[in-house]
């Protein structure tokens, strides 16, 4: 019998393991990974990987937890052998419809006198804030993170950082990212289930923006499109931080039952044919491009839809970055660029580590931001993205955008 080595005792002052985990529509990801933590911004080196198809999973929602559990155990037994690590714990990452987004803002008085900003001035009013959030927005809901992204003192607009400056009242703007309570307890319930201790959670797309996207591109402004199975996620990035959030109802599962339908063959056939070469298939390959760029079309439609509702439609200068399964399509650029007016990548992530060649696309690239969320924390420090305001792992606050400029590239 394998003997394991113990992923959370194996930890030390240089060198930290770290375990994430991704419930897909479609597969569940596992990976553990490695780094030495002297570094400034320690990059994960991947020691292991786990893959199993998901099992009761509907776009995003968990509709047996059993049958989900028993996935996921499949997937970090897989993941154990290839690293030679029992995993006890892990980071989860949360995505799906359950997950919705929205920017509110609040202000403090500061005193009556100049006073200067702190750090502590921010997250109390940011804490204010999500305290008097509508129940329109939290009601059967979970805030998972509050990011700061505007500031104000004593009314005029700060460019950069509030902390520092001089003032008698604060204002601030924040997006908010929440959860459905029950679709959070789903999946922390499914991963303990199959013995696995919930380390952290984060939002599925900002775990994303880790492996997949740099500090420029953020700065500068840009969507990254991540297309799962069964839904899409639509995130908006300006001056290095999220400002918008969506999850679209339409994936690239979507795409391979037209294309079973189209041609009458099964699903396997079609996923297959999906993302091979077209000129590798047995199958008219005029009416392939129609079927995959039809849906795709729909897709990219309603992410411009998203980009125009908050004004933001041709006017992001790192243009799309798209990302997940679906980016696997050899039509999805030209689609995508007809749809969208902007520049166009398909994500390229560099992992490093034994197992690259096998996770060289961006189907991985949720788990693989996960990781670094693990790897650049420690349990003596506070988390990097806190979730519930210490509800989950009762650690303190700590300001994700901030912490997420000091491990971007």
């Amino acid at each position: 019998m394998q003997k394991f080595r113990n992923l959370i005792s194996s930890n030390s002052n240089a060198t930290r393991i770290s375990a994430s985990i991704d419930i897909g529509s479609h597969g569940i990801k596992v990976i553990v990974s490695e780094a030495n933590t002297n570094e400034e911004r320690a990059k994960p080196k991947i020691i292991g990987v786990g893959y199993a198809l998901s099992k009761s999973i509907r776009r995003g929602y968990i509709t047996n937890i059993e049958e989900v559990a028993e996935s996921i155990r499949e997937a970090v037994s897989m993941a154990e052998k290839s690293s030679n690590y029992r995993i006890t714990k892990a980071y989860l990452g949360i995505g799906g419809l359950g997950l919705f987004a929205s920017s509110f803002s609040g202000s403090t008085e500061l005193g009556a006198k100049e006073t200067e900003i702190t750090s502590a001035n921010i997250s109390s009013l940011t804490d204010e804030i999500e305290e008097n959030l509508p129940d329109t927005f939290t009601i059967n809901r979970k805030v998972m993170h509050a990011v700061p992204l505007s500031f104000k003192v004593d009314g005029k607009p700060v460019i950069g950082k509030a902390v520092g400056m001089y003032g008698k009242t604060l204002e601030c703007k924040s997006l908010f990212v929440a959860c459905l309570s029950q679709h959070i307890d789903d999946f922390i319930e499914a991963v303990e289930l199959a013995g696995i201790e919930v380390d952290d959670v984060a939002a599925s797309p900002l775990a994303a923006s880790l492996a997949t996207v740099n500090k420029a591109q953020q700065m500068a402004g840009l969507v990254l499109i991540n297309i799962g199975a069964e839904t899409t996620s639509v995130s908006v990035f300006e001056n290095g931080a999220p400002m918008s959030i969506e999850v679209i109802p339409l994936g690239s599962g979507d795409i391979t039952n037209d294309i079973a339908l189209g041609f009458k063959i099964s699903l396997e056939e079609a996923e297959r044919i999906k993302i091979a070469r077209p000129e590798t298939i047995p199958y008219p390959r005029k009416k392939l491009e129609e079927i995959i760029s039809a849906r795709l079309s729909d897709i990219f439609d309603l992410v411009e839809t998203h980009l125009k509702k908050i004004g933001r439609s041709s006017l992001l200068p790192a243009g799309a970055v798209i990302t997940g399964g679906g980016a696997l399509s050899p039509f999805i650029e030209q689609v995508a660029k007809t749809s969208l007016k902007l520049p166009i990548r398909k994500a390229g992530i560099k992992f490093d580590g034994k197992t690259a060649l096998q996770i060289k696309d961006g189907t991985w690239a949720v788990a693989y931001g996960l990781t670094i969320l693990g790897i650049n924390s420690s349990s003596e420090d506070s988390s990097p993205i806190n979730i519930f305001k210490g509800r989950l792992l009762k650690k303190a606050k700590l300001n994700l955008v901030a912490w997420i400029k000091k491990i971007l590239p």
